[in-house]
């Protein structure tokens, strides 16, 4: 990339910075931002839409957020910037800056700009920014620190680390599966799941949160590729183990193709406390019924609709763990992908902060 693509990208910076939008000072204003500040402290791990969905419904009731991103996407604009700079994937990490914004909607529309010619072709605006910032402070890290402060954002996103790790495992015959595409493909063969490097260590301020916070929540959002890679850093999920704050899973709406083809809500469960080291308190699942194309569509693809049933349920309660089961789905049309099924973000955010305050009160 040329220094002149980095100075277009810089001065864009400075935009931002100077040209972001100023919210009134207006008692409703004062009152609302005083209600937000008094808030629990969440902590959300994942990574992916899912993550980004989840931020865009609790910063409505609360600014005390911090967002822990996994690091190991190897797709698309991430995967290209990761290869050819060396820098860790900033496509999950943008999607939730961008989802914890003041105006979200208008900066997800400029951060998600998608260069379709030239060789900044298939890059979004916002992985280019991040690079840019990560090239002038010298650390991925504190590019993202200063991309939270610059959009003056509700709440904190964090990468879990800042070395370069890659998923591996191995399946139930014994083939040994290295990057996320791969796990991805292999998914619902998986056996056994780890990073490299083992020993790799988690930012402090990532261990900091997990003492800040009043509810830990994990997921919703890829299984294997972005909930479980946080917690395969052992320290983390040691400090998470041992915390006595309460947990809360959020199941996916589908099982996903290849990476959870076939497994049911309980599975996802057993993979997810196998990481942590310990069960979730409480579990979120789905229980709106999903429109019949919708199901269709995405059964034809090898996904199928995650639902609780009675043998489910009795083993969930035995392993500790309460069901919480609510309608939290609608359908979005998009304009690449046509109807698609997605997390409700109000709705989402209710169940977890009636869950939180039942706890609390």
């Amino acid at each position: 990339m040329s220094m002149f693509v980095l100075g277009i990208i810089t001065t864009l910076i400075i935009l931002i910075m100077f040209g972001r939008i100023r919210f009134s000072s207006s008692s409703p204003e004062r009152a609302l931002n005083r209600r937000l500040s008094e808030g629990p402290y969440i902590l959300a791990v994942g990574g992916g839409t899912g993550l980004s969905t989840l931020l865009r419904g609790i910063k409505s009731f609360t600014r005390n957020i911090t967002a822990v991103v996994a690091v190991t996407d190897e797709g698309g604009s991430s995967g290209r910037i990761r290869n050819e700079w060396g820098m860790l994937p900033p496509g999950d990490v943008r999607n939730c800056i961008a989802a914890l914004a003041e105006n979200d909607s208008e900066l997800r529309r400029i951060l998600d700009f998608r260069f379709d010619r030239g060789e900044l072709a298939g890059h979004s605006l916002g992985n280019l920014l991040l690079l840019a910032v990560t090239e002038m402070s010298g650390d991925f890290s504190k590019a993202v620190e200063i991309m939270n402060h610059l959009l003056s954002i509700r709440g904190r996103v964090l990468p879990v680390t800042t070395e370069g790790i890659t998923l591996m495992g191995k399946t139930d015959d014994g083939l040994k599966v290295k990057g996320e595409l791969s796990i991805s493909e292999h998914g619902k063969d998986l056996h056994e799941i780890w990073v490299e490097p083992l020993d790799a260590k988690p930012l402090p301020e990532v261990l900091n949160a997990v003492d800040d916070a009043d509810v830990i929540l994990l997921g919703p959002g890829s299984l294997f590729t972005s909930v479980i890679p946080n917690l395969l850093l052992e320290d983390f999920a040691n400090k998470l183990r041992t915390s006595n704050v309460p947990s809360i899973y959020i199941c996916n709406l589908m099982t996903q193709p290849d990476e959870t083809q076939g497994m049911n809500i309980v599975q996802h469960l057993e993979w997810v406390s196998a990481a942590l080291g310990k069960t979730p308190d409480f579990i979120i699942a789905n229980s709106d019924t999903i429109p019949e194309d919708i199901v269709e569509r995405y059964e034809a693809e090898g996904a199928k609709p995650l639902y609780l049933d009675d043998e489910q349920r009795q083993s969930i309660k035995s392993m500790g763990c309460e069901c919480v089961e609510t309608g939290i789905m609608t359908v979005i049309d998009s304009p690449k992908e046509g109807r698609v099924l997605r997390h409700d973000s109000r709705k989402l955010a209710s169940t977890i902060f009636k869950i939180t305050r039942r706890i609390y009160d």
